[in-house]
């Protein structure tokens, strides 16, 4: 049986809390999951009035509904964390979910160290984090096929986080009394979760009150090239430079070079049995994939930043600005690769490791439940695509242009092949997911938007580089310098100043949509008067003057025309990078 890789863990599971299940990549050509950050919950037990309460960690059970199309088909039990220390009458619930995997480790985000927390506690709520469908152990069939898969949509999720709101009898006093038509109920999330509470407000509006999508990916991108750019434009110069001659030279030496010389490069990255080159060219993401789990206290040790220095530093010294060029990039780059190779796939051979061709690996088979690749795979395939390939022609690449939406269409065939029958049958339904929940264009109310200037998932969230979107007072668009997700954890803003400052602003602006729920709705319950509602922009000093460096402020709807934030034209058609206005 092929092996998990389990040694991964130590590259990819850093300070920054990423989740856990990042460490369980069947492939190191299939991509990291964009998970949320895992944050542990404080130890000891809760109290409420004086009364002990059941721990953070205690597993609640919901019964599902199998399919919301069809109620006939019965249910299914969905587990989920909950607390209601902070709550009082007529307080506000908030929902979230882990997402793209299990519901285990995430019961830190009923409490105060998350930004859900905070704003449960802060208007006297309650907390709810509950396990996505097919994800860990809510699973409505006993396996993971594409037989059972037919209840793995899109819509499915969304009508689950609607009837647990409407129909739910949470655990507390009164806990009956509290669906989503009698108490304001928040939807937050990060990452895909975050994606979803902006798709379940467009696509089931007035059921939750107000959503807080942080890194969310709302628009569905097939060929997202652009998941590499935050991290080229935000990473060591010199290091940017060097690995773009490494990828331009590989990319170069596999189309037109003699076999020989093909050979040689494979062997130089320790993939000389590794038979097909856009393989060998694609396994050069991992260490740019690294990226994806740096957060704002992540020091000099991380993952993404050992890689730099294998390139940059030589005998003590670091690099010039442009790098140290071809020749050592070459060198240091195959050696760094052979290193982490020999790690990442431990007795696996090589082309077993990176090799995605033998459709008998039993990896495409794997149906057992909690296997949080099939799952989410199932999904890109059918749904998002967010394939993380290199950039076209005439842009710069920091991963090859050998690998591209071919490449990633063609695995969904091998996971999943009575659904797509041929290597070319897979193809995500991208327009179809944007024109139904709103993509890059909602406008739903209340909608708050948090994202951070060096998430590598940021050019499919409302904070794109290749969009028009102004932050309004109806959605507010808040962007820190952090990474993905950084905001939900309330000690990444102790780490850094543009973080604290959109978890300050999300706690204003929630304060006040709360009240203004209570005002609509008289007889909900009167709470304590929040503090003076004063939205704020991102201060100058915590502004960076490197144009792709600069985290957007929050806006007016009315503010002055978006200035051109690059002077790179993205090839994304009719539309510009933009700085939004200060306020």
């Amino acid at each position: 049986m092929l092996r998990w890789f389990a040694s991964l863990t130590g590259l990819l599971a850093l300070s920054s809390g990423v989740a856990a299940h990042t460490a369980r990549r069947p492939n190191l050509n299939i991509p990291p999951v964009p998970a949320s950050p895992l944050v542990a919950a404080p130890e000891g037990l809760p109290l409420k009035d004086g009364t002990t309460l059941p721990p953070y960690d205690k597993i609640y059970i919901f019964n599902q509904l199998i399919d919301h199309s069809n109620p006939s088909l019965g249910t299914f039990p969905q587990r989920y964390y909950f607390t209601y220390e902070y709550y009082e009458k007529g307080g506000p619930i908030v929902l979230s979910t882990p997402g793209e995997g299990p519901l285990d480790g995430y019961s830190g985000y009923i409490t105060n160290r998350t930004i859900n927390g905070v704003i449960a506690q802060g208007n006297k709520g309650a907390a709810v984090m509950i396990e996505h469908r097919f994800f860990g152990q809510s699973n409505p069939y006993p396996d993971l096929s594409e037989k059972s898969f037919r209840v793995h949509t899109l819509e499915q999720a969304i009508d689950d986080m609607v009837y647990f709101a409407k129909t739910v009898n949470l655990p507390m006093p009164g806990g009956d009394s509290v669906g989503a038509d009698k108490n304001p109920w928040l939807i937050f999330g990060g990452s895909y979760s975050g994606a979803l509470a902006s798709w379940v407000m467009n696509a089931r509006p007035g059921v939750f009150w107000a959503g807080y999508s942080s890194s969310g990916v709302v628009e569905a991108i097939s060929y997202y090239w652009g998941y590499f750019e935050p991290i080229r434009q935000n990473m060591p110069k010199n290091c940017s430079a060097d690995v773009q001659r490494v990828v331009n030279y590989m990319d170069l030496t596999f189309t037109v070079g003699t076999k020989a010389q093909k050979n040689a490069l494979k062997a130089q990255f320790g993939m000389s049995n590794v038979t097909h080159l856009d393989d060998v060219a694609g396994a050069l993401r991992n260490p740019i994939w690294t990226w994806q789990s740096l957060g704002p206290a992540t020091g000099p040790g991380g993952s993404f930043f050992k890689f730099c220095d294998a390139l940059e530093v030589k005998n003590g010294v670091s690099a010039p600005a442009d790098g140290w060029g071809l020749d050592h990039a070459l060198e240091a780059y195959g050696n760094y690769m052979k290193q982490y190779l020999a790690s990442s796939c431990g007795d696996t051979d090589v082309e077993t490791c990176v090799g995605t061709y033998d459709k008998t690996q039993e990896f495409w088979t794997d149906i057992s439940l909690d296997n949080v690749w099939r799952s989410w795979v199932w999904f890109c395939c059918q749904y998002v695509g967010y394939w993380q390939d290199g950039a076209p022609l005439l842009w710069p690449s920091i991963v090859t242009r050998l690998v591209g939406p071919a490449y990633d269409n063609r695995q969904c065939s091998y996971f999943f092949p009575k659904t797509f029958p041929t290597d070319t049958s897979a193809k995500p339904k991208t327009l179809e997911t944007n024109k139904k929940y709103g993509g890059w264009g909602t406008t739903q109310p209340r909608i708050f938007f948090a994202n951070g200037q060096q998430d590598p998932w940021r050019e499919a969230t409302v904070s794109s580089d290749y969009i028009r979107r102004a932050s309004t007072q109806k959605n507010p668009i808040a962007v820190s310098n952090g990474f993905h997700c950084s905001d939900l954890s309330i000690k990444n803003g102790q780490a850094d100043a543009t973080v604290k400052k959109v978890q300050d602003l999300a706690v204003q602006y929630f304060a006040q949509w709360i009240k203004d729920y209570q005002t609509r709705n008289p007889s909900a319950a009167v709470l304590p008067a929040p503090a003076p509602f004063a939205p704020q922009s991102i201060p100058d000093s915590v502004i960076s003057a490197e144009p792709s460096a600069v985290p957007a402020s929050i806006t007016s709807a009315s503010g002055p025309e978006p200035t051109v934030k690059s002077k790179e034209k993205p090839l994304y058609p009719n539309v510009w990078a933009h700085k939004p206005a200060e306020l």
